[in-house]
């Protein structure tokens, strides 16, 4: 429930906000992929970080697509149960 006094926002959920730790984290696993000499081990993780991105868009979209139906079915009327 939104405090009286602060507008509906309907994108606010789509501000990403991460903690400190996430950010530490996320730097310290840049910085190991930075300081990797090895060919093959970068050719692997880009291969596996093209995957896992196409497996989250796809995911990510079919999300969003099944939120709407619900929205519109909601707004139509229909009780879900």
């Amino acid at each position: 429930m939104l405090p009286k006094n602060e507008p509906y926002d309907p994108f606010k959920w789509m501000i990403v906000e991460q903690s400190l730790e996430e950010e530490l984290t996320l730097e310290r696993s840049i910085r190991e992929i930075e300081d990797c000499g090895d060919i093959s081990t970068m050719t692997q993780l880009c291969a596996a970080m093209v995957r896992q991105q196409w497996h989250q868009s796809k995911l990510l979209n079919q999300a969003v697509n099944h939120i709407a139906e619900m929205d519109a079915l909601i707004a139509g009327g229909v009780q879900m149960l």
